[in-house]
Parts: C-alpha cells; sequence; structure tokens
C-alpha cells in the first residue's frame, strides 16, 4: 500500500493508508448500513464542519469537481436571473465557460491572474446591473495560490441582494470559514481535496432556503442538483444514480481522521507549517515566488522557473518524481512557473526532505 511519490498537488494528493485501505470492502447501494450509516453522516458532518448555522443542508454530486460546480450553476439560476462571475484564474474562468455552455447571461469581471478582485468594480456592477441574481467567486483560485477575499466581496454581493456561490474547491477543511457567517448561499467542494478523501464525487453544501427554490431549473437530469439532494432527503441518503461507493467510504475514514488530527483548525495549522517551510526553503535554493506573501494560500505555492538557460521543467519534473514527489506545472498566463502543493497526507519533516531532493535535481546547477 507504500506509494511511490508524495503528491504535491492541489488534488487529487496523497491520501493515508488507511483511507486507501477503506475502499477493499464492497457496497450495496441500498443498504441501510452504507445510506443512513455512511452517506448520511457524511452529510452531516459536512455541515458541521461548513458552519454553525442550522439552516444548511448538504448534497452529495458524483463525478469531479467541476462537475459540481456545473450542477450548482446550471441548477440554481433560473431562466431570468443573471450570473456575476469573479475571474483572476484558471477556475472563476471556468465558472464562466460552465454558464455560456448552458446559456446562461453571465457578466464577467476579470483580473489578471496575480490580482485580486477589484472590490470597486465588483461594486460598480453591482450598482448598474440591477439583472444579476447571483454572484460566484473561488476561494483559493490555485492557478497561483491565491486566497480571495471572499469575505469583502460577499459582503458587496449581500448589500445587493445578491445569492452567493462560493468555489471552495480547495480550500474547504483546510482553511477555517464559516459560510452561515459569511453569507455563502451554495458552497462547493470534492472529496480529493483537504478533507484528504480520494476522486469520485463533489458536494454542495447549501442554505436549505435557498436550495428549495431551485425545483424545475436544472438544464441537466444528471446534474439537477435540486432532485439529487430531495431525493436524499427523502430516502434517507439514496443516490439517485450509481454510487461511487468505494470513494464515499474512503471520504468517512477521511473526515474521522479530519476530527482525529483536531479538526480544520489543527489542519490549516499543518498546511500553513508546510507552506511556510517550502517557501522559506525554496528561496534558499535561489527560488523565487509569483505572488506575494499576503496573497498566498496554505494550499499550492506557484514558483518561477530558474532563469538558467539549461532549466526544463520536464526533466526537473521527473528527477524530482524519481526521488519522490511530484510537483504541478504552472497555470499562468504570462509567466513561466510551477507550482507546489501543501495539502494532503503531507508533513512539515515531507517538506524538509523536498527540499534537499529539489536540490540534488537542479541538474543546472551541477
Amino acid at each position: 500500500m507504500k506509494n511511490d511519490y508524495i503528491l504535491l498537488t492541489p488534488g487529487p494528493l496523497s491520501t493515508s493508508t488507511t483511507v486507501r485501505e477503506a475502499m477493499l470492502k464492497d457496497w450495496c447501494t441500498w443498504d441501510d448500513d452504507y445510506n443512513k450509516d455512511i452517506v448520511e453522516v457524511i452529510r452531516e458532518k459536512l455541515v458541521k464542519i461548513a458552519t454553525a448555522a442550522s439552516d444548511y443542508t448538504c448534497v452529495l454530486m458524483q463525478g469531479s469537481g467541476t462537475a459540481a460546480v456545473e450542477a450548482t450553476i446550471g441548477s440554481v439560476i433560473s431562466n431570468q436571473g443573471k450570473l456575476l462571475v469573479i475571474d483572476n484564474g484558471v477556475y472563476g474562468a471556468r465558472m464562466a465557460q460552465i454558464a455560456q455552455c448552458l446559456n446562461i447571461p453571465c457578466h464577467v469581471i476579470s483580473s489578471a491572474e496575480m490580482v485580486p478582485p477589484n472590490l470597486e468594480q465588483i461594486e460598480d456592477v453591482l450598482k448598474n446591473d440591477t439583472t444579476i441574481s447571483h454572484v460566484a467567486i473561488v476561494h483559493c483560485e490555485t492557478t497561483t495560490g491565491m486566497l480571495n477575499p471572499i469575505a469583502d466581496v460577499i459582503s458587496l454581493a449581500k448589500r445587493f441582494n445578491k445569492v452567493v456561490i462560493l468555489d471552495a474547491m480547495s480550500s474547504f477543511g483546510g482553511i477555517p470559514m464559516d459560510i452561515g457567517e459569511l453569507g455563502v448561499d451554495f458552497m462547493i467542494s470534492s472529496a480529493n481535496k483537504c478533507i484528504q478523501g480520494v476522486p469520485g464525487f463533489g458536494f454542495v453544501i447549501a442554505k436549505r432556503s435557498q436550495i428549495e427554490k431551485c425545483q424545475g431549473l436544472a438544464r441537466s437530469l444528471s446534474l439537477d442538483l435540486y432532485d439529487q439532494w430531495h431525493h436524499m432527503e427523502i430516502n434517507q441518503g439514496k443516490w439517485r444514480f450509481t454510487s461511487p461507493t468505494h470513494t464515499v467510504r474512503a471520504f468517512y475514514q477521511a473526515l474521522i481522521e479530519l476530527e482525529q488530527e483536531g479538526g480544520v483548525t489543527e489542519r490549516h495549522q499543518r498546511y500553513q507549517c508546510n507552506q511556510q517551510n517550502l517557501v522559506a526553503g525554496m528561496r534558499e535554493l535561489g527560488f523565487e515566488t509569483l505572488l506575494d506573501d499576503s496573497l498566498h494560500s496554505p494550499i499550492i505555492t506557484s514558483f518561477y522557473s530558474p532563469s538558467h538557460h539549461d532549466y526544463q521543467f520536464k526533466i526537473f519534473y521527473q528527477r524530482l518524481k524519481d526521488l519522490g514527489f511530484v510537483i504541478y506545472p504552472g497555470k499562468v498566463s504570462h509567466s513561466d512557473c510551477f507550482r507546489i502543493g501543501t495539502i494532503g497526507e503531507v508533513y512539515p519533516d515531507d517538506i524538509k526532505r523536498l527540499i534537499t531532493v529539489v536540490k540534488t535535481a537542479m541538474y543546472w546547477n551541477v
């Protein structure tokens, strides 16, 4: 069960042996010991992690995190509605692309990938376009590793009585927040992120009063968020279509391990320690971060590629992989960079070993 390398990516990520072992048993999707004792418990635990408020509910959706985002955008906006997307990276742009594919009217406020959202611009749009009904923003934009100022954006949206969709794909479970206090209406994340499960489903934590309004709005059969939620509500955790049973059971185990670690606060501290040690170690080796420290998340960090003419990412990547670590290529449009994640079953000692390995893999200095 031992892995050949550690995944330093924003998901899928390295998981514990016990999470992987949880997938060794087969489950029947009709049985109460699966639906009541696993699925329903997961739904309850996720809501408790998300907020202390009592008016939230949870629905699980088969597929990738993007499928859960598409299910939400395609299921909660009426034909008379309009979406405002705050875009400063690949995943904000993807939400706009989803709206376009679904023929949902959409206004996009775009900024450079290395720049936080412009609050004055958002306020101006909300003042002047009264047809906007929903506002969508990404919490941790893993294009760069930036943590967006969601509290300020959500506060603005609520001043204008807009429904808020939060893509917390790479932050939920790893960064403390109370979505009830923030005023989030629909929050989206995935099994293979900070909860440290494996890929196979996403989930949406929503205000009950908001999701109840969504009956009949979906633009897809399999991605109908309301129908999936309603089916789970009346059938005590039963999925409409085939459930990813092994992934779900692994996620249940991952939730237990999150609790054993001390909850989101303790996990956040570990991730922060990982990221701070990573940045310090990489800077000692001469690498520069793409973002200012004030913009960094503990999830993933972008580094400029070395300027040495012998540097090639593919060779560097393969050397690191051969030595036990997998990193990520860059996604920033106008900067040559690579990314290193600090979430998952990764600890400060792993980061210390990584720094030693990076020094070994720097073939351009040999």
